[in-house]
């Protein structure tokens, strides 16, 4: 959103004026005069297949950065549970408790609960890549600092910061994909997003569970964080390009000025009078605005929070089923998470298969309006359901006496189930809140990551004092009292949104200036 000053003039359709009005500006429309006292200024914007737009670069450099974007995710989540297989040897080795070996794992988590507050509302004001860049090159360092670790205290110290700076990925990535693709391809691409913060979980204790059984060095397991962070830190400098629009047009603006001569180019970001002590309030409390005046947002959040945090759950709960009672070893144990991805890729290849092209049928019905988001939930009506019954199912078959596959099962229908339910929530938000994506994701991100750092410090005891019928029955009737989410939002979705801020679109979108019901912002829609 962009203030203008008391004096700015916007000139639009018939040479109406707008005085002290907010409005956002769509970045595919063209320049227009900006006029401010005696002071006129060209508000520089895309010209139509402006090569410099996202949207319009080739689709296979679109698909380069979709999937580096997801790896970035994909290497933070591996690093969230990479100790899991060697802790016994790390609290061994450094005279830890076992609980204190959990907070290797709920420690690094917590800090994506502060990192979304910074990464994602400073990415809206210097862009994308010099956020990556910094963030995955500190995020490296205190790899290196957990390796070289004397003690206790540092590993747990190190932990935490490399959390904050991995967290960089968990709410930009997605942003990213929503500045490169449209709606009617932003799908196919969340839906790769979708798959890297379950399948990172899952990997992190397959291979250190291996470190375990073959007596490697527990440091290299942060080494091989290290490298990991390295690579994408190189990948990040030399592959990635600024992806946000305004940033982009900023320099854009910039351009022309030096070419032409003419310093009434302006970009957005140029005009906007905001002070040092507004832009700080806006970087740090956005995220938490955007949620508090959202209550589809804070009902999304609380459900995705639930997900997330089984996930690192059951990296504390598997090795009791597959461990104790199984009599599995450490790296094999470990194995039996990778059911989660396994799932999940099937829920991509449903959404690429058969959600997608409904989607696209959709798009052609609404057309030329933008279709409703609520579309998008359709996924969600299957996978809620289906995530409540996997925990009935992982419980009462965790007896000894039953064979491990068919516990092992469970955790495939429930990878299935998450996959469509974040494909679908994610989606709907970038959707729903299209102009503050960066921040909306944020939000639920600090949150969720709330769950996934608490649910592994009393995993093991639940399980353990419960046992694991019991305990997996209590999160199944969780699961399914949170289940008519998606067909609540369904219902009550499009009156929250005529009653949002933060939607893009209040009303049928027409061509000039609208003021949006219910709302006192000015919007120039397409």
């Amino acid at each position: 959103m962009l203030t203008l000053p008391r004096s700015a003039r916007l000139i639009g359709h018939n040479n109406s004026t707008l005085e002290e009005s907010t409005f956002s500006l769509n970045l595919d429309t063209r320049p227009v005069l900006l006029g401010e006292g005696e002071q006129d200024h060209i508000i520089v914007s895309w010209e139509d297949g402006d090569p410099e737009n996202p949207h319009s670069w080739s689709r296979s450099k679109r698909w380069y950065i979709t999937t580096l974007s997801s790896v970035l995710v994909l290497n933070a989540t591996f690093a969230s549970s990479a100790p899991t297989g060697v802790i016994p040897v790390l609290t061994e080795h450094l005279k830890m408790s076992h609980e204190l070996g959990v907070l290797t794992i709920s420690l690094f988590v917590a800090g994506y609960c502060l990192g979304p507050l910074l990464w994602a509302p400073l990415s809206e004001k210097v862009g994308r890549k010099p956020i990556f860049a910094f963030t995955f090159l500190a995020y490296m360092l205190f790899q290196v600092g957990n390796a070289l670790a004397k003690n206790s205290t540092s590993v747990l110290i190190f932990r935490l910061l490399g959390g904050i700076f991995a967290a960089a990925p968990l709410s930009n990535s997605g942003a990213v994909i929503s500045d490169i693709w449209d709606a009617r391809t932003r799908g196919k691409a969340l839906a790769l997003f979708t798959l890297a913060p379950f399948a990172g979980p899952a990997m992190g204790p397959a291979i250190s569970g291996y470190f375990m059984v073959f007596h490697v060095d527990w440091r290299w397991v942060f080494w091989l964080l290290s490298i990991f962070a390295g690579l994408c830190f190189a990948l990040i400098v030399f592959t990635l390009p600024e992806t946000y629009g305004p940033i982009l047009i900023h320099r854009k603006a910039e351009r022309l000025r030096k070419a032409t001569g003419d310093t009434r180019y302006r970009s957005p970001l140029d005009v906007s009078h905001v002070n040092l002590a507004r832009k700080a309030k806006d970087v740090l409390f956005q995220p938490f605005r955007v949620l508090a005046q959202e209550p589809m947002l804070v009902a999304i959040t609380a459900y995705m929070s639930f997900l997330y945090g089984t996930v690192y759950l059951l990296v504390q709960a598997y090795p009791i089923v597959f461990t104790q009672s199984h009599e599995l070893s450490p790296g094999v144990s470990g194995l039996m998470l990778l059911n989660l991805p396994i799932g999940a890729s099937i829920g991509v290849i449903i959404y690429l298969l058969w959600v997608d092209p409904r989607y696209e049928r959709a798009i052609q019905k609404h057309s030329p309006h933008p279709v409703p988001p609520e579309i998008r939930l359709e996924m969600a009506l299957v996978g809620t359901p289906l995530f409540a019954i996997s925990f009935f199912w992982f419980g009462w078959t965790s007896y000894p006496s039953i064979p491990f596959v068919v516990p092992l099962l469970s955790g495939v229908v429930m990878g299935l189930a998450i996959c469509l339910i974040f494909i679908a929530l994610v989606n709907y938000i970038v959707d729903a809140y299209l102009l503050v994506a960066a921040s909306a994701l944020a939000a639920n991100t600090v949150f969720r990551s709330m769950a996934g750092a608490a649910f592994p410090l009393f995993a093991t005891q639940m399980f353990e004092a419960l046992n694991p019928r019991w305990a997996s029955t209590v999160l199944g009737l969780v699961a399914t009292v949170m289940m008519p989410l998606p067909f609540l939002l369904i219902k009550y979705g499009p009156k929250l949104r005529r009653n949002s801020k933060y939607a893009p679109y209040k009303a049928e979108p027409r061509k000039g200036i609208q003021l949006a019901p219910g709302s006192t912002s000015w919007h120039l829609e397409p």
